[in-house]
C-alpha cells in the first residue's frame, strides 16, 4: 500500500514524550499539535474542549437554518428536525470525545435548551420541564445512558467474550446494591480518570439490582430509563 506522505504527521501524545522525528521512506514526516480522525479532533494532551466547541457551533449553525426556513413552531415540526439534524451531531462519536468538566458540557446542553424553547407553548417553562414534557432527557444523561448500555452488553450481553481486561469485578457478593459491582480505580491523571472503562463504574454500580439483573438489553434499557434521575 502507497501512502500519501504529505497528508502523513505525527502526533506526540503524553507528558515527557521525546518528540523523536519519524520518516516514511527517506521523507521526514511534520508534527502536528492536533489531527480531525473521522470527523474527531484530537489534541497531544488528550483534551476534547476544542472538539466540543466544534460540536457546538456545527450545532448552532443548523439551529439557525431551522429557525429562518421554519415558520412553523409545532412540537410536530421542531422535535422531529432536532432530533434528526442536529443531536446526531451532538452525539457523532461522543463515547469518545464526551465532554466530562462543566464548561465543555454547559455549551452542548444550552443547544437543546434554544432548540426546546422553540417549541410553541413551551417558551416559558423551565429546561427540566420542557425535556420532562417533550420525554427527552438531558445530552449528560443520555450520553450516560448509553455508556450503561454498551457496559451491560460486555458483561452480560453481545460483547462478554471480549470482557477480559476491560472491567475488574468486586468479588464480595454481599456488598448492598446490585451485587454485580466493579472495581473502581485510582489515577492520578485526569485523562484517565475520564475513560470510558473508569467513568462508567461508579455510575453502574450505584445501579439498582433489579436493573443489572435484567434479562436482555431491552428489558436493561426499559428499566435503566427510570434510574438515570437518582444518577445524575
Amino acid at each position: 500500500m502507497k501512502f500519501n506522505k504529505t497528508k502523513c504527521k505525527v502526533l506526540h501524545l503524553g507528558q515527557g514524550n521525546p518528540k523523536q522525528n519519524y520518516r516514511l521512506g527517506r521523507e521526514w514526516l511534520e508534527s502536528s499539535p492536533e489531527e480531525k480522525d473521522l470527523g474527531v479532533l484530537v489534541d497531544e494532551k488528550l483534551n476534547m474542549s476544542r472538539q466540543c466547541v466544534l460540536t457546538a457551533q456545527k450545532a448552532n449553525c443548523i439551529l439557525g437554518c431551522i429557525k429562518r426556513s421554519e415558520d412553523s413552531r409545532l412540537k410536530e415540526v421542531i422535535l422531529p428536525l432536532y432530533s434528526s439534524l442536529m443531536r446526531p451531531h451532538l452525539e457523532y462519536c461522543v463515547q469518545l470525545w464526551g465532554p466530562q468538566h462543566k464548561k465543555d458540557m454547559d455549551p452542548l446542553e444550552h443547544i437543546q435548551t434554544r432548540a426546546t424553547k422553540m417549541i410553541r407553548g413551551l417558551e416559558h417553562l423551565s429546561h427540566e420541564d420542557r425535556l420532562r414534557e417533550l420525554g427527552l432527557f438531558s445530552l449528560e444523561k443520555r450520553r450516560l445512558q448509553e455508556d450503561l448500555r454498551v457496559t451491560f452488553q460486555y458483561l452480560k450481553g453481545t460483547y462478554r467474550k471480549d470482557v477480559e481486561g476491560l472491567f475488574v469485578r468486586e468479588c464480595t457478593d454481599g456488598m448492598r446494591g446490585n451485587g454485580f459491582k466493579l472495581k473502581e480505580g485510582r489515577f492520578r491523571l485526569d485523562i484517565r480518570k475520564k475513560c470510558f472503562t473508569v467513568r462508567v463504574g461508579r455510575h453502574w454500580n450505584r445501579l439498582p439490582r433489579e436493573v443489572v439483573d435484567a434479562p436482555s438489553l431491552e428489558v436493561f434499557k426499559t428499566k435503566l430509563d427510570g434510574s438515570l434521575n437518582n444518577l445524575v
